[in-house]
């Protein structure tokens, strides 16, 4: 079944990408759920969310960030660094389960799926046996209603919106900003909304592409 689930998933790579960058992934995909002993693997349209009347318009098809990008991008933004780290749109828990990994200790994942935060919790059950220490959140909700705590200071997205429920976001992020001020980092996994970040002022930190689709971009907003 596990090889099966791999063989669609390349074949899904293949189609809406191309070969090259399905082969990339799919050898990170059998390292990375080998090496972090987690169940993420797998591309998702969210139909079965129509079926329980749930609006799937704004939302993107679940796929889980590459394990590269986001082994680079973590050790880059020295992730352990932060206080709390917040993944918007978590899908089945992998961006937090590598972030343990590399020392973030305050985890909360937010996915508006009952099954993936169900995935997520069980992924970041296996996590936790080996980092005791962690403390971790799953929240089933709709990003666009979802309050930012004063303590976020780094939040992890790969494109899971489009424009409309990303304003909403960034709104919910500057009015946590203004009442509680502090410095904000923004990780940004093919980040198509890019401008409505720079048009709220944040700004680039730094930008990282690979295999043309494989783009990550961090976006910081200091104190006013």
């Amino acid at each position: 079944m596990k090889y099966l689930k791999l063989l669609k998933y390349f074949f899904y790579l293949a189609f809406n990408w191309n070969i090259k960058i399905a082969f990339h992934i799919i050898k990170n995909e059998i390292r990375g759920e080998k090496k972090y002993g987690i169940n993420t693997t797998g591309a998702d349209e969210l139909k079965k969310l129509i079926s329980k009347d749930i609006d799937i318009s704004h939302a993107t098809i679940y796929m889980p960030a590459s394990y590269d990008l986001l082994e680079a991008v973590f050790k880059k933004t020295q992730i352990h660094l932060f206080k709390h780290l917040v993944d918007i749109g978590c899908g089945k828990g992998r961006s937090l389960c590598v972030a343990a990994y590399f020392g973030a200790k305050k985890l909360t994942g937010i996915d508006f799926s009952n099954e993936f935060c169900k995935d997520a919790k069980l992924n970041l059950t296996k996590t936790k046996l080996h980092f005791p220490d962690i403390n971790f959140t799953i929240i089933h909700n709709d990003a666009f209603y979802f309050e930012i705590a004063k303590d976020v200071d780094c939040i992890f997205m790969f494109n899971p919106f489009d424009e409309t429920i990303m304003s909403g976001v960034i709104n919910n992020i500057n009015e946590s900003l203004l009442k509680s001020p502090r410095k904000i980092t923004v990780i940004y996994f093919n980040p198509i909304q890019k401008h409505l970040f720079l048009n709220n002022g944040f700004e680039e930190e730094f930008q990282t592409k690979a295999l043309q689709y494989l783009e990550a971009a961090v976006y910081i907003k200091n104190p006013q």
